[in-house]
């Protein structure tokens, strides 16, 4: 792990985020950079992707953003890692943009292999997906991310029973767990209970990690890899705080879905100072 490298990626990621959204006036923040250090260690580290994108995805680990309200981090990570031109995240939520607030297959952006607007629906086209590379005897294996707000739908749950009913074993997803959703705590809203039981009782393997932390993101990937293959799903109920790195965003919902101002964006930048070269 080139643990130098994956910090200097986070931090620049984390400008890109602030940038995009600020330039908008419009996006979502909170959450964005509460994932930038699973994104920097799973796309970096973990995830074996052709930037020559395709659809099939033959013979290469999948990715689906199933909560896709946070696609600045998820864009800011493709175009920092080759899929298309760092420039290009300058038209992010403009008319006419490949990078549209949620991210879609329309307009055919790299990397982008399902429309990720209405929430619950990932994990399903996923187990689709990792079924196909089964049946395909592709080795390659399919990766997940969701919100917890997003636990609320209930085809995540169908999905989760069909998952283990069929043990589809080349999954690993992630839930960002950082308590917090559009309209306040997710306790406050329904409460999700203990998720690692719940998940455990659902057929999955379950671990956990504090998704902040760069080294338990990847010690915690690498794991979930050494368990693929065993007849169950892999779930990640990964802890994160909700605007990390940017003091001003961190312990409240607030954040979810607000831009911040010039002089917050300036204020956000300066705790983020290490750059690979802003766009």
């Amino acid at each position: 792990m080139k643990e130098d490298y994956l910090i200097e990626f986070a931090t620049q990621i984390r400008r890109d985020i602030v940038r995009m959204v600020n330039a908008q006036n419009s996006g979502h923040p909170g959450g964005s950079l509460g994932c930038v250090e699973y994104f920097t260690v799973l796309f970096n580290s973990f995830l074996n992707h052709n930037t020559d994108f395709s659809m099939d995805g033959k013979g290469e680990d999948l990715f689906f953003l199933s909560n896709g309200h946070i696609s600045p981090v998820y864009y800011a990570t493709l175009a920092r890692t080759g899929y298309f031109p760092i420039e290009e995240l300058s038209t992010f939520r403009k008319i006419d943009s490949r990078l549209q607030g949620h991210p879609t297959t329309h307009e055919g952006l790299p990397g982008v292999r399902i429309a990720s607007g209405s929430l619950g629906q990932g994990l399903s086209v996923a187990i689709g997906a990792a079924t196909t590379k089964k049946l395909n005897n592709d080795p390659s294996l399919v990766f997940t991310l969701h919100g917890d707000g997003e636990l609320q739908e209930g085809q995540i749950w169908e999905a989760a029973l069909y998952a283990s009913a069929k043990k589809i074993d080349n999954l690993i997803s992630t839930i960002d767990y950082n308590g917090r959703q559009i309209d306040g705590d997710v306790d406050d809203v329904i409460s999700l209970g203990n998720l690692e039981e719940k998940w455990k009782a659902f057929g999955w393997v379950t671990l956990s990690c504090n998704g902040n932390n760069i080294k338990e993101v990847y010690k915690t990937l690498e794991k979930a890899k050494e368990l693929t293959g065993k007849d169950k799903p892999v779930m990640i109920i990964m802890t994160t705080e909700m605007g990390n790195g940017v003091d001003f965003m961190m312990g409240s919902h607030k954040w979810h879905g607000v831009a911040p101002n010039d002089e917050q964006l300036q204020d956000a930048l300066s705790q983020n100072k290490e750059t690979l070269g802003d766009y």
